[in-house]
């Protein structure tokens, strides 16, 4: 089990309370309080100030923004029952305002201006009626918006093809569809001076341990910032090690990762405005794993692991171990192999190291050129321009053939990693290991890999342990690390996240007609 710690002094770790605003006291004339809000917009050409009267001389006021409120539920909605209610006066009855005849179930009132203002300028439209300190909020905002499409990150071949989008409701929709329980638990909070950012933290109870809730959000209460524009943001406020090179949350864009993560008893902290999704904790071996992992059948999925783990290791120590062979070992290298080698490398003036450096760097440039570019040539750009600088670096004797080799295969080799920020802690990861071979040959690359490994034993995630289960060592939890077992086996949820109840899988059905418990 693993423990958790505070990072700051104060707070009591519970979670985030909610802002307590006072409105200047106003009272209930509307003149009054439509200037508060005139000035608090002042200079906001899109701010809509409309006043008019309904039954009996009454005055009424609205405001919203302009282009985020939809008039046409401006005119069925608000503006309706108060033209009904002039009917009735016309019909003979009382001319008196029915405060509830202006409600509707997904409205809210509100006598706080602050909150009010709030509401607004989140795109609802503010009913002010004068002589009534109760202001009407209606949720009337309609902005254009992204539709659910397909992960561009995350791709799988057999899998849901649904991705989060910038709509913070909609995401917990698609996480609702999908986990249909009433323990599934969502608590909301704003974070950021003037943006005022919304941000959910979503665990599953009963399952998840209620300290781990209770530190996310005690972290999240912690941050004081102008504003979050997207969720990374939170994640460099909330690690455990901000300095470390290495992610100690997963993040993710895809509905059914965040549903399986809540199912182990972790937490799932959305952002509004952004489709990524920020999963705690979390362990080294997690960031190898895709979600087609769990839907292709174990053996499969097993070998695919390791060939991850095998191309992990090549991208991040193949320059390194080239360069300290042909530098310092080259004893080491069969002869025919050696002598292809010394005829390639013939023609160049500089050392290894110098020539990987060259390679690595042109290599880095081409594939942030390749994302940058328009993606109607970028694609072309990227594979004319590798083939060209490569073929011709070779002729013009400033890098040998073999590099070229290695740096492609380390190229490739990196792409392979399922977690794109891990892959980018391994591409920065490589050039400190690439110096301490060019400098001290296979004994450099060892102190490199030493103090990695010392690096990611001390590194913790909301407590738990980075290389855990392997690290400390747990058998029963290692099913589902560098291997996938097969779903009958995986009764139990990970220990290592501390999920309760800790049995996921009741009875195994064996025959026809068996039932789970």
């Amino acid at each position: 089990m693993f423990s958790f710690f505070r990072r700051s002094k104060g707070g009591s770790g519970t979670a985030p309370e909610r802002l307590e605003v006072v409105s200047p006291a106003l009272g209930n004339g509307m003149g009054q309080r439509l200037e508060w809000f005139q000035n608090k917009l002042d200079n906001c050409v899109d701010a809509v100030f409309h006043l008019f009267t309904g039954v009996g001389a009454q005055r009424y006021g609205l405001v919203y923004i302009g282009g985020m409120a939809d008039p046409e539920l401006i005119q069925e909605e608000l503006l309706g029952p108060i033209s009904q209610e002039q009917e009735r006066v016309l019909l003979g009855a009382e001319p008196v305002v029915d405060f509830s005849r202006l409600l509707l179930s997904s409205c809210q009132i509100s006598d706080n201006l602050e909150l009010a203002l709030r509401y607004v300028l989140e795109g609802a439209v503010l009913l002010i009626i004068d002589g009534d300190s109760r202001m009407i909020c209606y949720p009337f905002a309609k902005f254009e918006k992204r539709a659910i499409s397909e992960a561009q990150n995350e791709v799988v071949i057999r899998g849901s093809r649904e991705a989060f989008v910038e709509e913070i409701r909609t995401n917990v929709t698609m996480l609702r569809r999908r986990i249909k329980s009433p323990e599934l638990k969502i608590q909301s909070t704003r974070i950021g001076k003037h943006t005022k950012t919304e941000v959910l933290v979503i665990y599953m109870e009963g399952i998840c341990r209620p300290e781990l809730v209770e530190e996310v959000n005690h972290r999240l209460a912690d941050i004081k910032i102008d504003g979050v524009l997207e969720s990374s943001y939170l994640e460099e406020f909330i690690e455990d090690h901000p300095y470390s090179p290495f992610p100690q949350i997963q993040n993710t864009e895809r509905p059914d990762t965040a549903a399986a993560a809540l199912l182990e008893g972790r937490v799932v902290i959305f952002t509004d405005g952004t489709p990524i999704a920020l999963i705690a904790p979390v362990t080294f071996p997690v960031f190898f794993q895709s979600p087609e992992d769990y839907y292709q059948r174990s053996y499969a999925s097993t070998w695919i692991r390791w060939i991850r783990s095998l191309f992990m290791f090549i991208s991040l120590l193949a320059p390194s171990f080239y360069i300290a062979l042909t530098t310092y070992h080259p004893e080491m290298i069969p002869a025919s192999l050696l002598f292809s080698i010394a005829a390639a490398r013939e023609p160049v003036p500089f050392p290894a190291l110098f020539e990987a450096l060259i390679m690595e760097i042109v290599f880095e440039g081409l594939r942030e050129a390749s994302i940058r570019i328009p993606s109607a040539i970028g694609q072309a750009v990227s594979i004319l321009g590798t083939l060209v600088i490569g073929e011709a670096a070779v002729r013009a004797g400033i890098v040998s053939s073999p590099m070229v080799i290695i740096v492609s295969l380390t190229g490739i080799s990196s792409f392979i990693v399922p977690s794109y920020s891990l892959g980018l802690t391994l591409r920065l990861i490589r050039f400190p290991i690439m110096f301490l071979a060019g400098s001290f040959g296979l004994l450099g690359l060892s102190i490199g890999i030493y103090l990695m490994l010392l690096h990611l034993v001390v590194l913790t995630s909301f407590g738990l342990p980075y290389l855990a289960p392997i690290a400390p060592f747990k058998w029963k939890d290692i099913k589902d690390t560098i291997i996938r077992a097969p779903w009958r086996l995986m009764t139990t949820r990970p220990s290592m996240y501390g999920g309760r109840p800790t049995r996921r899988l009741t009875k195994i059905l064996h025959h026809e007609g068996d039932d789970l418990d």
